[in-house]
């Protein structure tokens, strides 16, 4: 593997040989950048502020400045050499390097992650591990590495840390020592705004996450999150772990800067209050079901307006179910966040266009912006349901540990499952409309084709390959003869439970070698979905958002 490691350095050297008005070596034509660009439609993404105080206006706008130094740090996550292109490209006087620079700002590197990972501006294979490994370490080095040192289990497998070599040993660097140049501003920017804001609860958050930023514990600030009450919502740090392929072990930092919809989050209340339910009606046995994980599941509405990080790049969510830690899903829940302008706009330049492409004509009808919406909210939910601390073998662990790489797959399956399970349930139980039913699994469908073409190496995308080729297998969906896929009602209540207790099993149970088995069976893309997806493919895959805010601020 060392061979390769110096290969890759010779690579590098010869791709930043130069001045800097030099074209980038081995880049993809200007034209084929275009045409991707042209697959994000750009929406502009504004919030009303008129009702905020000039306090909590000045601490948004406060967030907005330190939000960016996020992009520096994510950057750097993905890959230790995308600062240099950067500031290549940003030098060069070629106008093609324009159009080349706001790709490699939209991804956040130089693979498309519209093109499953595939090199635009070199042809070097991205890393599975991104920048949070050695570029030459095996996975087999570090689970030897654990093995025979077992006192540095925790914090090899830590999310907030970044495993390097120290000569002939592998060490973990803690996030605050390895990006504390730009943590440190950041936590200041925190501080101001924590001193700008009316809301009390907010100033709380604010001055716990700038500490935890600097501390790397973020137990406190994750609890102090759950209570924000007001009209600003934030989140700003490491999070997620889909950029870690390897293991899936390492989090990376986003930020999401949003105005609440207060009046709408109130009307959703009542959703949230039937999580104890859910969980109840899951369809596992008793045993595996956790009703630990907190019974508050709020719901707030939020209009974006700005994002930064692992939240920018590639595709845009639309919502998310945070915090992550399952200790404070024991002792308060997890936030469900829904980002409804952003789901407006890829309702409108995305579902639509593809839904009266791919969706039968006796079913195209049953397609709705209402139940889009609840399926998403329902989404988030899900992932606060089902295991999440397990007993193992006589060891208290979690699913994200066991299932390693397998977990965000297998995650969001889960969760875009449970969403239409846990719908139908509520339809059953009237706390949502009878008539959504009608809506509700046309709507589900054409949402898969949408969400696929995010390419079957991202968790969302390969979550819903799981899904798709396993309802089609159970002939819950069916392709007629013209390619237009469409629902059998007699079947897709039975398939969606049985796919439900399928991976939730695969979960309780910490199944690593189950959950690569399911992921090898069923994420691919079937030769006729290949074929009708051709007929999608003008159709734009996702939005590219703008930020009035951002500009006012420069």
């Amino acid at each position: 593997m060392r061979v390769i490691h110096l290969s890759l350095i010779l690579l590098l050297s010869i791709f930043f040989t130069g001045c800097n008005n030099d074209p980038i070596e081995e880049r993809a034509s200007v034209e084929k950048i275009e045409a991707q660009l042209a697959k994000l439609a750009s929406v502009e993404l504004t919030a009303e502020m008129d009702k905020l105080s000039d306090g909590d206006r000045k601490a948004v706008e406060t967030l907005v400045r330190g939000a960016r130094i996020i992009d520096a740090i994510f950057l750097e996550q993905v890959y230790s050499g995308n600062p240099d292109i950067l500031k290549r490209l940003e030098r060069s006087s070629r106008p093609e390097d324009r159009t080349l620079l706001t790709f490699f700002s939209i991804m956040f590197g130089p693979w498309d992650r519209l093109d499953e990972n595939r090199p635009f501006l070199n042809n070097l294979e991205k890393l599975p591990g991104a920048n949070f490994y050695p570029t030459d370490m095996t996975k087999e080095e570090f689970t030897d590495w654990i093995e025979s040192h077992p006192e540095d289990k925790e914090a090899f497998e830590s999310e907030y840390t970044l495993i390097r070599r120290n000569n002939n040993k592998l060490i973990a660097v803690p996030y605050p020592e390895a990006y504390g140049k730009k943590l440190k501003p950041l936590s200041r920017f925190l501080r101001k705004a924590s001193e700008e804001t009316t809301d009390p609860t907010l100033r709380t958050f604010l001055q716990s996450r700038a500490e935890a930023l600097l501390s790397n514990d973020y137990f406190q600030s994750d609890m102090d999150w759950m209570d924000i009450e007001g009209p600003v919502e934030i989140v700003i740090g490491p999070y997620e772990v889909y950029e870690d392929h390897l293991f899936g072990y390492k989090a990376a930092y986003e930020s999401f800067i949003c105005i609440a919809d207060l009046e709408e989050s109130q009307t959703l209340a009542k959703i949230a209050a039937k999580r104890e339910a859910m969980e109840s009606n899951l369809p596992i046995p008793e045993k595996y079901k956790n009703y630990n994980r907190g019974a508050s599941s709020p719901i707030k509405v939020v209009d974006v307006l700005y994002t930064a990080g692992d939240a920018k790049s590639g595709i845009q969510t639309i919502a998310f179910n945070l915090p992550n830690d399952e200790r404070v899903r024991e002792a308060k829940g997890s936030k469900n966040v829904m980002m409804k302008n952003v789901q407006q706009a890829k309702y409108e330049k995305v579902f639509l266009p593809i839904a009266n492409r791919m969706v039968s004509k006796k079913d195209i009808w049953q397609v709705s912006f209402d139940a889009f919406f609840r399926h998403t909210i329902l989404h988030e939910i899900s992932h606060g349901l089902g295991p999440g601390r397990i007993e193992l073998n006589g060891r208290t662990t979690t699913v994200r540990a066991e299932l390693k790489e397998c977990y965000s797959t297998i995650e969001e399956c889960k969760a875009d499952v449970l969403g239409i399970y846990n719908a139908q349930f509520l339809i059953d139980e009237g706390v949502l409309p009878a008539e959504l039913e009608t809506f509700l699994y046309s709507t589900y469908l054409a949402g898969m084709f949408r969400s696929i073409r995010f390419g079957i190496d991202e968790a969302h995308g390969g979550g819903v390959a799981l899904q798709l080729n396993y309802l089609l297998d159970k002939d819950c969906f069916r392709i007629d003869r013209n390619g237009y896929f469409t629902v059998v009602e007699g079947k897709i209540r039975e398939g969606i439970e049985s796919l439900a207790r399928e991976t939730l099993m695969i979960q309780a149970r910490g199944d690593y070698e189950g959950a690569r088995r399911f992921l090898q069976t069923y994420r691919n893309i079937h030769p006729e979905v290949a074929l009708a997806l051709e007929k999608i493919r003008s159709v734009p895959v996702d939005i590219r958002p703008q930020y009035p805010i951002a500009e006012a601020l420069r």
